[in-house]
């Protein structure tokens, strides 16, 4: 396995993370994503550790905290094997003070993940979204308060925009207080907007990323091909709706290349997916998720071979989109271009 340093921080995390979102799912998105627990969960947690994945995400709001619960008891006499990551801001409740990041939020959440993942310190702690309605200085300086009493040594962002990490990252710097280091953004073949703001902004900042969904909401996983139907075991019959949209041109396109370089490699089609996402600037970390041993062992074979410069042009070839506006003079006009040239 291979190992990043996490942002501008000195923490390494491997270049393939597990996520939690399987365990305990319950409901009708987090149901569907799978329901591992007990035993199994701590299989999961074994192989894992076994193949050098000792990054574990999570989050208070998947399936109600029991995600964090099951992970919890499947880490259980091996907290200093692993590396746990949690996010919180998404509401937990009808009450008034059941979402966002407040002060009083945030540590009342910190400290019922800490009891459901039985553990004092959480390694890696992300705002789920940006709460327009706190200010931005009482949410900076009470993660920098979480991490002076060792409740949590790092802190980053989930679905932020561009704007609203750097005005974060420019109030903990005039005050002094911890900077966030990581940003878990959805990335994929089939969703490459990161690219455009984002991923400048991460490698200016030193703020890593951290993918999430890197197969296109379960698009990716070879099992959708061109002039067939959905499979009926699809989970995204139930789970569509919840995730980013894709078009069937660019869907298609992607599916034919990612085809023609698995007959090429011998390997799978979510595998060269992962792969390629590995290879991308600003890229700390991949979380991938299984419901069950083969599937994460699938996903494991995504490491340990790269593919080649053709192969990878390809895939950028079949993936692109045209950038918004400001961005696309920069990638279509050469004054433009010589002034600020993309990063991948």
């Amino acid at each position: 396995m291979e190992y990043r340093y996490l942002g501008a921080s000195g923490l390494k995390v491997p270049v393939l993370s597990f996520g939690a979102g399987t365990f305990g799912g319950s409901g009708p998105l987090f149901g569907a994503w799978g329901t591992t627990e007990g035993a199994e969960a701590r299989r999961i947690v074994d192989i894992c550790l076994e193949a050098g994945v000792n990054l574990f995400d999570t989050a208070d709001v998947y399936s109600g905290g029991a995600s964090e619960t099951v992970l919890g008891e499947a880490i259980k006499g091996r907290r200093q094997a692993v590396l746990i990551s949690t996010k919180m801001s998404l509401p937990m409740g009808d009450g008034p003070n059941d979402a966002g990041s407040s002060r009083a939020r945030l540590i009342q959440s910190v400290d019922d993940a800490l009891r459901r993942l039985q553990t004092d310190y959480i390694d890696l702690l992300q705002l789920h979204a940006f709460d327009a309605y706190t200010p931005v200085e009482e949410t900076v300086a009470t993660l920098d308060q979480l991490v002076r009493e060792g409740k949590i040594r790092y802190t980053g962002v989930s679905n932020f925009s561009g704007w609203q990490v750097m005005k974060s990252l420019g109030i903990a710097d005039h005050n002094g207080w911890n900077r966030y280091v990581a940003h878990q953004v959805y990335y994929s073949l089939l969703g490459r907007d990161y690219e455009w703001e984002l991923m400048p902004l991460a490698a200016d900042q030193g703020v890593g990323a951290l993918v999430w969904s890197p197969l296109g909401w379960g698009r990716l996983t070879g099992k959708i091909r061109r002039g067939q139907s959905l499979p009926e075991s699809s989970r995204l019959h139930a789970t569509a709706s919840f995730g980013p949209p894709v078009e069937d041109e660019l869907l298609y396109r992607v599916i034919d290349a990612l085809e023609a370089v698995a007959e090429e490699t011998g390997k799978s089609v979510p595998q060269i997916a992962l792969n390629w996402l590995i290879q991308r600037p600003t890229v700390s970390s991949v979380i991938i998720g299984a419901r069950n041993e083969a599937q994460l062992r699938q996903n494991l074979g995504a490491v340990g071979w790269t593919l080649t410069p053709a192969q990878l042009a390809a895939l950028d070839a079949a993936s692109s989109t045209v950038a918004p506006y400001p961005y696309f003079p920069y990638r279509r006009q050469e004054g433009f271009a010589r002034l600020n040239p993309p990063l991948c």
